[in-house]
């Protein structure tokens, strides 16, 4: 994965005012907790204006790519809420979720602010990464939650 391209996008969405938490793997590397990724998971707030901020920011960090039109609001806001945006070069690309079942939503997901590059990043905390990955069907996120727990000193029930 190409850091300069990770740190554009999320540059692209500072610039724009999008409302995001940044979770999955690419999120606990930001905590230091280094895990081979080729997505960036963007749990974004589920409301029309913000999913424009979030078109433009990826206009701006992608030129001309005509496949950002296919990030609908309806979708996002509909019954299946995510979309995987993959931008022209396919060296990264972009789950864009408004909410995780019943687990998990922008405004349930407990975040802070982490400065990479002079770029603030919304990054879901340790315990929030741990409380996401714990309960999936993934063997991979098991490991994860073992990781995060170990690493942050985290109970269980965090």
């Amino acid at each position: 994965m190409n850091r300069d391209e990770v740190l554009t996008a999320l540059r692209a969405l500072q610039d724009a005012g999008v409302e995001y938490v940044l979770i999955g793997a690419m999120a606990m590397g930001v905590h230091g907790v280094v895990r081979a990724t080729e997505d960036m998971d963007l749990l974004v707030r589920a409301e029309r204006e913000n999913i424009k901020r979030l078109r433009a920011a990826l206009r701006t960090a992608y030129k001309d790519d005509p496949n950002i039109d296919d990030i609908r609001a309806d979708d996002l806001l509909g019954e299946y809420p995510a979309v995987r945006y993959c931008p022209p070069n396919g060296e990264l690309y972009f789950d864009l979720i408004t909410r995780l079942g019943e687990m998990a939503t922008f405004e349930s997901v407990e975040s802070e602010v982490i400065e990479v590059d002079g770029i603030r990043i919304w990054v879901a905390t340790p315990a929030a990464l741990h409380r996401l990955k714990k309960s999936t069907v993934r063997p991979i996120d098991w490991q994860d939650a073992a990781t995060l727990r170990s690493t942050f000193g985290l109970e269980e029930e965090d």
